[in-house]
């Protein structure tokens, strides 16, 4: 069979197959599915992405081993501290990567992982970068946090594939790291709503969040942060 009637087949086979659902209670991966239309139904889950801010500048301006230790603390850092927080690691994409938590505290622990994401970033591994490199570069983050239903569903070839997160915390969230890196945290009013007290509030009792029109998506509101929280 031509690779043409392989992916004739798989348009047919997918386009013209029922879907089997069911509803999940912990995140899966690739195996826990099949690649027929197969899918996990979450009624919520809450999607952090973390991503490196400028990585082509990066890349095109600095010499690549220093390019590669920048990606390499960052994702580590951003992986290390979804994982402490519950959330579960289901992509990387180049310089982000991607969270997904669930459960019932699961954007208060999206929200406080992305202010100890903002902590280790600027006050471990940039002071880190300067020890050990000279130069002027500042590391750049944003992290974006939706919350939404949510389906994971498996997609590519036999012996090369992942899963795919469809609805709207999963492109919503990702869209979000495309805003200003001066406010390195931004999540939608969906979990905005949903924060403790004391995740709105800083040290003094000012409030920790800016709110504004996202132009982009019919002026819905959304919120920014350059706060941090601390790690030990």
């Amino acid at each position: 069979m031509s690779v043409a009637d392989d992916i004739k087949k798989n348009a047919k086979d997918t386009f013209g197959s029922t879907w089997t659902v069911r509803n999940g209670t912990v995140v899966p991966s690739a195996a826990d599915l099949k690649l027929t239309n197969d899918a996990v139904r979450f009624e919520t889950a809450t999607v952090l992405y973390a991503d490196l801010d400028k990585s082509t500048a990066l890349v095109e301006g600095h010499r690549w081993d220093f390019a590669g230790e920048v990606y390499k603390t960052f994702l580590y850092a951003a992986s290390r501290l979804i994982r402490n927080r519950g959330g579960s690691i289901v992509s990387y994409d180049g310089d982000r990567v991607m969270g997904v938590f669930i459960g019932d505290a699961q954007r208060n622990s999206a929200v406080n992982c992305a202010l100890e994401i903002n902590y280790a970033v600027k006050n471990i591994i940039q002071p880190k970068l300067k020890t050990n490199w000279k130069t002027d570069y500042e590391l750049g983050h944003i992290v974006g946090i939706d919350t939404s239903e949510i389906r994971a569903a498996r997609t590519g070839v036999r012996g090369d594939n992942d899963l795919v997160w469809i609805g709207n915390a999963a492109n919503l969230a990702a869209k979000l790291t495309a805003l200003d890196e001066g406010h390195p945290t931004w999540i939608t009013k969906r979990v905005f709503d949903s924060l403790h007290d004391k995740q709105k509030l800083g040290p003094e009792g000012e409030g920790i969040w800016r709110q504004w029109s996202w132009t982009e998506h019919d002026g819905q509101p959304i919120y920014s942060s350059t706060y941090w929280k601390e790690i030990s």
